[in-house]
């Protein structure tokens, strides 16, 4: 594994009993880890001609708009609700340990608009495919989606239902 993946700290029953959380804030604090994150995040997407990175709150925005810059295009939030002034496009789904909603500014991209998906961990895959939703009721295109870590044993690869590849850049 890279460097970086040694960084990651496991937190356990957090943020709630029996969750064992993939803390990722030690990588972000390191230069040469947080240079080897997003060197990997880039990597199967340097010749993909995109027009924006969409990341999900809250890591997924650090590393969705460092990898936007990495890659030389935008940058598109994906928010809790509230948290966007104009007019938004929500979304309610499922997490492994709840329900959550995300939205997105209904006029955040292009039609045409080429883009992927960038979070920090993807557990059962809830929260990408809500994500790619809200891209995909805008007319954008969803090349892939990217994630830090995949966390294996939640089996959410198995039921991805979208025709975009899903990249992680460490599995556990």
């Amino acid at each position: 594994m890279p460097h970086w993946t040694t960084l990651i700290r496991d937190v356990p029953d957090f943020p709630q009993p029996g969750i064992l959380f993939k803390d990722i804030t030690p990588v972000l604090a390191d230069a040469r880890g947080l240079a080897g994150a997003i060197a990997d995040l880039a990597l199967p997407w340097r010749d993909a001609e995109l027009d924006a990175v969409v990341g999900v709150e809250a890591r997924g925005f650090i590393l969705g708009a460092a990898l936007a810059h990495e890659l030389g295009v935008g940058f598109v939030p994906v928010r809790k609700p509230g948290k966007l002034p104009a007019h938004t496009l929500a979304l309610d789904y499922g997490l492994e340990y709840g329900r959550d909603r995300l939205e997105i500014h209904a006029d955040a991209l292009p039609p045409d608009a080429r883009v992927i998906v960038v979070d920090d961990v993807l557990a059962t895959g809830g929260t990408l495919k809500a994500a790619i939703h809200l891209v995909e009721q805008q007319g954008a295109q969803v090349a892939g989606a990217s994630v830090l870590v995949e966390l294996a044993f939640l089996e959410a690869r198995a039921t991805w239902p979208h025709a975009a590849p899903l990249h992680a850049s460490a599995v556990f």
